[in-house]
């Protein structure tokens, strides 16, 4: 249920970017990291995972309690700008992709505190209301509370979530553990950064695109633990060329992909063809270009590949059960990817 009015409010209208293509670019953001470090935590520990390997939370040991198991802290933060118009899809979506963090290191969540940006004047707090509300469910669906948070007056709306999570330090997914002769996984269709963009310019809804953002990533992560699995990523803003490139990067490999493997939600091709392309879509594609081996891949399957998404699934180094194989590592190469 949502807010009913005579004309209804366009969300994405309010905003320059869309959920997660509006992030800073990669390559910006790897200059804006280097040199910068992490240091040990409170309990004198040096982190398990931080910036080095450019995974997608970071990760502190704890003390174990007495005769109970080693326990690792997973705590991330995510937030972005209107991605759909109705509010409490945005808040479901905004919700999804900052839990996705903790379950793509093989975490639990285990609390959340909100993050919200509205424009006070401009837009009415009903709605944002309707955002709280899509967040806080989607929380209570991921069986993690959600204790407040932090808002301030800004000149667009943006939405997302701080979370804490748990994981056995021995159990986690991580960029780095990438080793050769591993298949790897999707278990999200691509497509979402374009149909979301289609949505923002003639108000088209894509239920598909709504159903995949809001789908948790919990079982995909559970299945991979399951299977033995240590190397995972998700797939958000820097697409599936931006995310597999910095996994192999880490993990010192080569990731070959099967561009027919590639799962795709319906009308992503036509809203490419039509030219629904993100900016950041175009800039994932332009950083990982040096690094990428294209072969005989098409322009727009080369976008597809690189579109931003939003709330996307998880790259697995691994097979689990309903994500099909869209590739393999093997031993480096010249490239980091190579597109078959």
């Amino acid at each position: 249920m949502t807010t009913t009015r005579a004309t209804p409010v366009r969300l994405t209208q309010f905003a320059h970017g869309g959920g997660c293509a509006c992030k800073i670019p990669p390559g910006e953001l790897e200059d804006v990291l280097t040199g910068l470090t992490a240091t040990t935590s409170a309990v004198g520990a040096p982190l398990l995972v931080g910036l080095a390997t450019g995974d997608d939370a970071a990760v502190v040991p704890l003390p174990a309690p007495a005769g109970g198991p080693a326990r690792a802290l997973v705590s991330t933060a995510d937030f972005f700008t209107p991605v759909v118009d109705d509010p409490y899809d945005f808040g479901r979506i905004a919700a999804a992709n900052a839990l996705s963090d903790v379950y793509a290191m093989g975490g639990r969540p285990a609390v959340a505190v909100n993050l919200l940006a509205w424009p006070r004047d401009v837009l009415p707090f009903d709605l944002a209301r309707e955002v709280l509300r899509g967040g806080l469910d989607i929380a209570a669906e991921a069986g993690c509370p959600v204790g407040g948070g932090h808002s301030v007056d800004d000149p667009e709306p943006k939405y997302g979530m701080a979370v804490t999570g748990l994981a056995d330090p021995a159990r986690l997914l991580r960029n780095d553990t990438g080793r050769p002769g591993t298949p790897l996984s999707l278990t999200k269709p691509l497509g979402i950064g374009v149909l979301n963009n289609r949505h923002k310019a003639t108000g088209e809804r894509f239920e598909q695109a709504v159903a995949a953002m809001t789908t948790l990533n919990r079982e995909a992560s559970e299945a991979a633990l399951a299977a033995g699995v240590t190397c995972a990523t998700d797939v958000t803003g820097f697409g599936l060329l931006g995310h597999l490139h910095k996994l192999a990067r880490a993990s010192g490999v080569t990731a070959v992909v099967d561009t027919a493997a590639v799962p795709y939600l319906d009308g992503a091709r036509e809203a490419v063809r039509d030219g629904y392309v993100s900016g950041g879509t175009r800039r994932n594609l332009e950083w990982v270009a040096p690094h990428t081996d294209f072969g005989d891949t098409d322009p727009h399957t080369r976008l597809l590949l690189a579109d931003a998404q939003t709330s996307g699934g998880l790259l697995v180094a691994g097979e689990i059960p309903g994500a099909p194989v869209i590739g393999e590592l093997v031993p480096r190469g010249p490239h980091s990817i190579v597109l078959r």
